[in-house]
């Protein structure tokens, strides 16, 4: 009787045992898991704008892992945790959205928005809050190949004649922005091709097919390029590549 208790007593303590270990063995496995888990996951810090320099207050950026939705402050900054190679889903009101693939190891990224060239876009981009400064967003026309078809024009300057509201091109070629105050002897804006200024015959020799975006530039905003920007900017993006 006395060997048969014992029997059964190791019987029970050997099974108390065996559990023990693998509810260890799964509390370990649970641990590692979190921290490997969390490990993965890093902070991201980022910025959206429209017109590459205008933050937007407010826009709405979706995690794709973790389905979470942030928005930016008043500097358009946001920050959020994310896995790696995840990606990003950035809205606002009156602007095109945005996905954007994040690669492993970035921590820092930069997301611009382009406005829709809709008579609503600009009132929707001030009315909902996502611009701070108005007037510089007035001062603001942009247009990509994305917008419209840019093949269907035989040259530049018929691009920007038929396009923009407010903007002549004389018959010396010369383009005048209405709106601007002259400071300058000359009412031409300033032509600025890949970072570049230049002058009409440059302007002249480029296929409107080969463009990617037109931008024109006028007030307050032109300062940046001082004196010679006072009749306001066109900036023209070529294609690069495989563009």
């Amino acid at each position: 009787m006395l060997i048969v208790l014992v029997l059964k007593a190791t019987n029970q303590y050997n099974s108390f045992i065996m559990r023990l270990k693998q509810s260890i063995l799964a509390l370990i496995l649970l641990v590692t898991t979190v921290i490997q888990g969390n490990a993965q996951e890093r902070l991201l810090q980022g910025m959206v704008t429209t017109f590459d320099s205008i933050p937007l207050i407010g826009a709405e950026i979706k995690v794709k892992s973790s389905k979470q939705v942030i928005t930016t402050d008043t500097l358009g900054r946001f920050r959020t945790y994310v896995e790696p190679e995840d990606k990003l889903r950035v809205t606002a009101k009156g602007f095109y959205p945005q996905n954007v693939k994040l690669e492993e190891k970035i921590k820092l990224v930069l997301i611009n928005l382009k406005l829709k060239p809709t008579p609503k876009a600009k009132e929707y981009a001030i009315g909902y809050g996502y611009v701070k400064d108005a007037e510089k967003l007035n001062a603001l026309s942009q247009l990509t190949g994305d917008d419209v078809d840019f093949s269907q024009y035989s040259n530049m300057y018929d691009l920007i004649r038929g396009r923009f509201a407010g903007v002549v091109v004389q018959p010396n070629g010369d383009i005048i922005i209405r709106g601007v105050n002259s400071l300058n002897l000359s009412s031409a804006a300033l032509i600025i091709i890949d970072g570049i200024p230049a002058d009409n015959s440059v302007l002249q020799s480029i296929s409107p097919i080969n463009v990617k975006s037109v931008n024109i530039i006028k007030d307050g905003s032109a300062a940046i390029y001082g004196a010679r920007g006072a009749n306001g900017v066109v900036i023209i993006e070529t294609k690069k590549g495989n563009e």
